[in-house]
């Protein structure tokens, strides 16, 4: 397990607390991060807390929150710098949840899959990172994994990864981050 207090925030929530080894956080509004692609905009504010993540390493983040806000997200945050980074996890859209990834490098892209059945329940996002890709795996409490992307990641990149949130449509959204763990990488994809 990784002490809550061993990473750093890459931007400070609104207000942060430990209570039963649990970290509860709440996302300032008009957080986010986005470059460029479909919008036009960079949003560059997302609450991660990070901790070096070298080739070979998972990091594994449960979480459960009250989604109900537009674009409300929680999940891992992979952070090389400014233009090259991968945010993971569940975000509220369109009164569904749906569970996906951001990639980032220069422009962002999106993509996601509705698991509304995974509403009330912890969610736990694996972020393995081999020598040329990272490959992410979810699930609701202790389901079966789910494989949800496999992208290019190059092991010369120094990066840094943890539990993230954002809450670009309002004010109140509060995560429960129960979980923060550094594990070996998965080897298989299958």
């Amino acid at each position: 397990m990784i002490a809550w207090n061993d990473g750093t925030w890459m931007h400070a929530p609104e207000s942060v607390s430990i209570s039963d080894d649990t970290l509860v956080v709440t996302a300032k509004e008009g957080s986010d991060a986005w470059r460029r692609t479909a919008y036009g905009f960079v949003h560059d504010s997302a609450h991660a807390l990070l901790t070096p993540f070298g080739v070979g390493e998972a990091m594994e983040v449960t979480f459960r929150a009250a989604w109900e806000g537009q674009f409300d997200q929680a999940g891992v945050f992979v952070r090389v710098d400014d233009e090259r980074w991968v945010k993971s996890g569940v975000e509220f859209a369109d009164d569904h949840l749906g569970m996906g990834a951001v990639v980032t490098d220069g422009h962002s892209d999106w993509s996601i899959g509705y698991v509304d059945d995974w509403l009330d329940r912890d969610i736990t996002v694996r972020v393995s990172r081999w020598a040329d890709a990272l490959i992410v795996r979810a699930r609701a409490d202790a389901e079966d994994w789910r494989l949800i992307r496999v992208t290019p990641f190059g092991e010369e990149a120094v990066a840094a990864a943890g539990p993230f949130l954002a809450a670009p449509t309002r004010a109140g959204l509060t995560v429960r981050f129960l979980r923060w763990e550094r594990t070996t990488a998965d080897t298989v994809l299958h």
